[in-house]
């Protein structure tokens, strides 16, 4: 059961979501209702989170938020809305093996394997590039990895739809002899190639 902050939020933001932005979804059948995964989405806005994680619940949502964000008393509210940090560009192993821990708790871990949010037209520190962070947790983990598309986001001003579109498990390649990292590679390509799809389902 999420904790009471999360079940709040989750409150407060359904009449927005589904009323004001009137959410629309499919692929609902793709998300296991039970057990560990690791759900990967594109990453256009902050209210991302939001459209993404509203129609899963009861299911309690684990972001990674970058560390930054982790000043007091922010820190208390990330926690308790089922974030943990994560240090960015440092190849941060101690965030990684905390989503492969919950993963294998059962806990479902979002990903956003671009690392950032895409903006046009401006120059930003961190720029959005896939990352095999999300296909690395779902192979030692052992569990499913979902590609997900969300649009609407980056267009707040306009009321919607907002449009989120769930994909079917991607596949996971077996390291056998091969290193997890160069599995993860493979993987990770062809998750994002998948989440593109996703995307353009929804225009």
């Amino acid at each position: 059961m999420p904790p009471p902050l999360y079940r709040f939020l989750r409150t407060i933001g359904w009449p927005i979501v589904h009323g004001l932005f009137r959410l629309e979804v499919t692929g609902l059948e793709h998300v296991p209702r039970q057990g560990g995964c690791v759900l990967a989405a594109s990453h256009i806005s902050n209210f991302d989170p939001w459209p993404l994680g509203s129609p899963l619940y009861p299911r309690y949502l684990r972001f990674m938020a970058k560390s930054e964000l982790y000043w007091w008393p922010l820190r208390y509210v990330l926690d308790a809305a089922g974030a943990f940090p994560v240090r960015r560009g440092e190849g941060d192993r101690e965030a990684l093996e905390r989503a492969v821990s919950l993963c294998r708790q059962g806990e479902l871990v979002v990903m956003f394997p671009e690392g950032t949010r895409r903006k046009k037209g401006l120059r930003k520190k961190w720029q959005p590039r896939a990352h095999t962070g999300a296909a690395r947790i779902a192979l030692e983990a052992g569990v499913p990895l979902i590609p997900a598309g969300i649009t609407g986001t980056e267009r707040l001003a306009r009321l919607g739809p907002f449009r989120v579109a769930y994909g079917p498990p991607m596949p996971l390649v077996n390291p056998g002899n091969e290193d997890v990292k160069d599995a993860a590679q493979i993987v990770t390509e062809q998750l994002m190639a998948e989440i593109h799809r996703l995307e353009r389902s929804l225009e």
